[in-house]
């Protein structure tokens, strides 16, 4: 892009590195406001993965055209640093909440080294009475904080890493890669209770949603620096990399055709499974092959 950037053109990512007290949705519309004090137009922008208001890091930006896959980086596995700070439990599980228990247990760095196995792959868990999960048609935080007892269903998730990083005489740090679904305030809640001991999150910051990280995450004062500087392009990744683990499929001019009109590709050698249909190196559509059938799960108007 140059000094005639046209932000409708955008279809990628911005990986924002969200600050503290913004929500998600705030945090996209951060991103509309930075381009419209611009004078740029705005694409259609989704976010990829909500983060608590508390949390911080990493928050995928859909923008144009990958806004058809910001549902997949919900599916995908994330990374997490996170501090508990023991003696206390709230009732958010976060420092925003009301101190519901106390003890006066607060476990060394041996004793955490050692329960820290029993949390590592499936298991099961109890999301926080303060989340956005429904309740017969009703948000479960809106109940809460209506004063009325919560009761959420046993989720069924997958931790599969969890390190202690630092630990102080009340609290630790982790971090961790979990699946989808994973509530860490319930995580951190659990570890201390496992300990003897209750604890609440005092510090949250995601490293990684699918395939994007911190190092490829900016904030939104570098976004407003490059926008002004009409560098956006230096801030916007291609709509492909949040498919990289995806294999691509090479197609001809007439099969991307066929593809764009929805229509099936029959007698196809393509392997069984999920593929990113290129033409050259513009993608066409991300696409399901089966028994030599290859069908259309999310088509990309691009040039």
């Amino acid at each position: 892009m140059s000094a005639t950037i046209d932000a409708t053109a955008i279809n990628g990512w911005i990986i924002l590195d969200k600050p503290l007290g913004l929500t998600s949705a705030q945090g996209v519309a951060a991103v509309k406001r930075i381009l419209r004090a611009h004078g740029l137009p705005v694409p259609r922008i989704g976010h990829g993965g909500t983060l608590d208001p508390l949390a911080t890091g990493v928050l995928p930006i859909a923008c144009g055209e990958a806004t058809k896959l910001a549902g997949r980086m919900l599916d995908a596995a994330k990374g997490y640093e996170f501090t508990v700070s023991f003696g206390s439990q709230t009732s958010t599980l976060d420092a925003e909440g009301e101190v519901v228990a106390t003890s006066d247990v607060r476990p060394t760095a041996e004793q955490i080294t050692t329960i820290l196995a029993a949390f590592i792959g499936p298991i099961d868990q109890v999301p926080p009475a303060y989340s956005a999960l429904k309740v017969n048609g009703k948000r479960a935080y809106a109940l809460a904080r209506a004063g009325e007892e919560v009761i959420l269903a046993t989720r069924h998730i997958t931790v599969h890493r969890l390190d202690l990083v630092a630990t102080t005489p009340d609290s630790a740090t982790f971090s961790c890669r979990v699946s989808k679904g994973t509530y860490i305030r319930s995580l951190a809640r659990d570890i201390a209770i496992t300990l003897g001991s209750v604890g609440h999150v005092t510090m949250l910051r995601r490293t990684q949603s699918g395939p994007f990280s911190l190092q490829q995450a900016i904030s939104l004062d570098k976004l407003a620096e490059l926008v002004q500087g009409r560098t956006l392009e230096q801030a916007v990744l291609p709509l492909m990399t949040g498919l990289d683990d995806i294999p691509a499929l090479a197609i001809t001019p007439e099969e991307a055709a066929a593809l764009k009109q929805g229509r099936k590709l029959l007698g196809h050698p393509a392997s069984n499974g999920t593929h990113l249909a290129s033409l050259g190196s513009v993608p066409v559509a991300l696409v399901e092959a089966q028994s030599g059938e290859v069908r259309v799960l999310r088509g990309f108007n691009l040039d």
